[in-house]
Formats: structure tokens, C-alpha cells, sequence
């Protein structure tokens, strides 16, 4: 009943379920193997899946970060690096479009020094966007009065 009551809160992903309900084990099924026969349960019943995990992490992460640090998160999670994989491709394809939308909202306009332009750089990094795509954002390859229209 544990595991259903966390996952009718959010969506987790397999080896993060299990590191939430190992505590709860008793002590002669101490082991992690006690828990997988109800892990596959869950699966076949539809209340945990890691793809459906994979998507509502990048449908909440992918508006504020970048492809590196969304990636990351599913890895530390336990996911399947096929599926992870298969999220980074999904992300990567509208990374240049997000990083825009991210800037603008913070900056506006194109930096005046290279003060400036090292302080965005670093907000765009530690969003987790890549180097080329910050680079893009920075050099201004669109048309700045599309940014000053929003």
C-alpha cells in the first residue's frame, strides 16, 4: 500500500521506488529481491513505468534546463540509458528554441561587454545547456528586435 500511495502522488522510477521502500522491509527480507516480485506488479498494472517517469521529468524540467542537466537527473534516477538516451535526442532536437526562450526571460538583450556576456554564459551553463547552443544564444543569430516585441 506504500508504494501505490507514492505513486498516486508522482510518477518514480523503479530504482528510486526501491530506495524509498527498502526501509520498510522487514529485517529477514533485507535484501533489495524482496521487493522486486511487487516492483513487477506495479509494472504490469500500470502504476510505475519509466518511460511515463522519463517523460514528466522532461515535461517538467525542459521549459527552465538544458539537455546535459535533464539527462543527468534521469541517470542519477537509475533509468535505462536507452531510454535516457532516446529523452537527450528529444531534447537536444528543441535545445537552441528553449535556451532562447530562457535567456530572454532573464536577460532581453544581447551583452554589452564580455562581463556581460560571461555572466549569461554561466546562467545558460548552469542550466544545463550545451557550449554551442549557448554560443548561438550569445552571438545573437536572430533578429534582436523579435526579443524587445515580447
Amino acid at each position: 500500500m506504500r508504494a501505490i500511495a507514492y505513486l498516486s502522488r508522482r510518477e518514480y522510477s523503479r530504482a528510486e521506488l526501491t530506495r524509498k521502500l527498502t526501509p520498510f522491509i522487514e529485517e529477514s527480507d533485507a535484501q533489495s529481491s524482496a521487493l522486486d516480485p511487487l516492483l513487477d506488479s506495479l509494472e504490469r498494472e500500470g502504476w510505475l513505468s519509466d518511460a511515463r517517469f522519463a517523460e514528466s521529468v522532461m515535461n517538467r524540467r525542459s521549459p527552465r534546463m538544458g539537455a546535459s542537466r535533464i539527462v543527468n537527473e534521469l541517470r542519477r534516477h537509475g533509468l535505462d540509458q536507452g531510454l535516457v538516451e532516446s529523452v537527450g535526442s528529444q531534447l537536444r532536437d528543441t535545445e537552441r528554441a528553449r535556451a532562447l526562450a530562457v535567456w530572454r526571460k532573464k536577460f532581453g538583450e544581447p551583452p554589452q561587454s564580455p562581463a556581460d556576456r560571461a555572466k549569461q554564459a554561466r546562467f545558460l551553463a548552469m542550466r544545463g545547456f550545451s557550449h554551442a547552443t549557448i554560443s548561438q544564444v550569445l552571438k545573437g543569430d536572430d533578429d534582436w528586435s523579435d526579443a524587445s516585441d515580447e
